[in-house]
């Protein structure tokens, strides 16, 4: 399902939750400069519920610095708009193009900023983590990590493009690792 809703470079899935229940809201985010992934879950009990996903895109071409600042105040507006309780981003893996590297780097920086600036907890996992938390295999296949999380959000089918589905799958683990944290130290906060 192809995105319907496009403002400012974001691209959004229509709001599936009207309000918010009590719990966790996390929002997951595949960190890129052409594409940055994100979705948004409340962690309720043992249901994780999906409140909002897509992708901030920005257009190739466009200086970079001016890219930067697109995803800044791009994922700034989703905060602020979905208030999420903590921000799960994925950790960067790059054993090849340096330049790429660097340049999605920047892009994971200014959105870790805008959650500092908003008092948002952030968290780091490694795309082996977030398939251990989600596919309890940690070399699982891309489409195995996809298909696992349109299952535990009940979803219709696999978000697309992947940069979304991968967010869904990061904030998915934060809230399966944030469970078992709290229960390790004896609090219950979902």
């Amino acid at each position: 399902m192809r995105p319907d809703f496009c403002y400012n470079g974001m691209k959004l899935q229509k709001d599936l939750q009207a309000g918010r229940e009590s719990g966790v809201r996390v929002m997951g985010i595949d960190p890129g400069i052409a594409l940055v992934g994100f979705g948004i879950i409340d962690s309720i009990g043992n249901r994780l519920v999906p409140v909002q996903y897509g992708c901030i895109e920005t257009e190739a071409g466009t200086p970079h610095d001016i890219r930067l600042k697109q995803v800044y105040e791009a994922a700034g507006a989703l905060m602020d708009k979905y208030k999420p309780d903590a921000a799960a981003v994925e950790k960067l893996f790059w054993s090849r193009n340096v330049t790429t590297a660097f340049n999605v780097s920047e892009a994971r920086g200014v959105i870790v900023l805008a959650a500092a600036q908003r008092g948002i907890a952030v968290a780091e996992y490694t795309p082996m983590q977030v398939k251990q938390a989600v596919v309890g295999y940690g070399k699982a296949e891309k489409r195995q990590v996809q298909e696992m999380t349109r299952m535990f959000l009940n979803l219709p089918a696999v978000p697309k493009p992947d940069d979304t589905a991968d967010a869904l799958a990061v904030a998915v683990c934060h809230a399966h690792s944030a469970v078992l944290l709290n229960r390790m130290n004896g609090v219950n906060r979902t």
